[in-house]
Formats: C-alpha cells, structure tokens, sequence
C-alpha cells in the first residue's frame, strides 16, 4: 500500500503546499524538545511525486543557510554508516550547528558533522505527505515520507531547492509529529499551517 498508492492524486494534493512553500519567508517548528525558526525566502520547494523513489511523499525546500537559530529534537532513530542514532538534538546558530547530541553515540554524531565545512549546515527541509507510512523503520526511503512528519537535514542541498550548502554529508533526519510521536506544530509567516501532523 506505501508503494503502490495513487501517484497522480498525491501529487495534485501536494501542489498547494509546494505553492505555499515557494511564497514563503520565516518558518517555526515548535513541539518537544524543539524550537527552531529560520528562512526559506527565494529557496524554491519540489513535490516529489513517484518519479524518482518508491515510496515517494515528500513536499521539500532548504533553509537560507545561515537562517536556522534554535533547538530541534527529533523521535526517530536513523540508521548511517552503520550505526543506530537515537534521540538526536541540535542547537543552531546562524544556521550552523553549535551542539549536537544523542544517546550512546554523541562522539560518533560530532565526527560525521565534522566531516566537511558543510556538514554543521541544513541543506533540505521536507514535510512528509505519505499517509500510508504511519511509523518508522529504520530506512530512510521510507521513514522520510512518513505522513506527519519532516525532515531536517544535516549537509549537502539539491539543486531543484538550492541554498548553496555543499558536503559529501546528507543525512535526512525525521521528525514525526502526530499526537502519538509526541506533536507538534509548523507556521509559516505567522500563521499556524500544520499541527499535529495534519494541515489546518
């Protein structure tokens, strides 16, 4: 059922986000553990639509890369380079890591975002719109297409959405927020447009 949905409709019920995230300027995450505001002003969004990836679902853009000022915390492990990460936080400023942690493994997170002057920047922020994936697995292609959910992520933009970050890090770290993953709300220029997973 996550692969084999109707492609077609998900796509004509993305194009008004993606719209609304290309006139877009200041976005607020706010939930537990997470207070972050930053720019998308002039970045462009792309819906992705089954083009690409099996399963797709995802509405993404970049932060102006020096924008990112707060703390995001996300609920859901990631699977990289061979390691399990769970309950990852980062504190940005000016766009950049400052502080980063997570449980058991806080030293190997740090040496990836040391792998470039790149790493410790945002390079894609996705809102999931996939609601047949309804909890994480530990495999990105899926879990970043999680109904409710976005992604923020550390290192390397693409060009359809591109802030000028360059890394050889892109790592795609989700954050779900449905009332069971704890909540959360997304506004955009001051207006409340998600909360609790679902657009208002």
């Amino acid at each position: 059922d996550v692969c084999t949905m109707d492609y077609a409709k998900m796509a004509k019920a993305m194009t008004p986000l993606e719209k609304l995230m290309r006139r877009t300027d200041r976005v607020h995450l706010k939930g537990p553990g997470t207070d972050l505001m930053f720019s998308i002003k002039g970045i462009g969004a792309k819906k992705c639509e089954g083009t690409r990836n099996i399963p797709d679902g995802e509405v993404f853009t970049a932060p102006v890369r020096t924008s990112c000022h707060g703390v995001i915390t996300y609920n859901t492990g990631s699977l990289y380079q061979g390691t399990v990460f769970e309950g990852i936080k980062f504190e940005l400023q000016n766009g950049k890591i400052v502080h980063a942690e997570c449980r058991g493994e806080t030293a190997r997170l740090n040496q990836i975002l040391d792998s470039d002057e790149g790493a410790r920047y945002i390079g894609e922020w996705s809102l999931g719109c996939n609601n047949r994936v309804k909890k994480p697995m530990l495999d990105t292609l899926f879990d970043e297409k999680i109904g409710g959910s976005l992604h923020f992520t550390p290192g390397q933009a693409y060009e359809t959405a591109d802030n000028g970050n360059r890394s050889r890090v892109h790592w795609d770290l989700v954050l779900i927020q449905t009332p069971e993953y704890g909540g959360g709300e997304i506004w955009f220029d001051g207006k409340l447009v998600r909360k609790d997973g679902k657009f208002i």
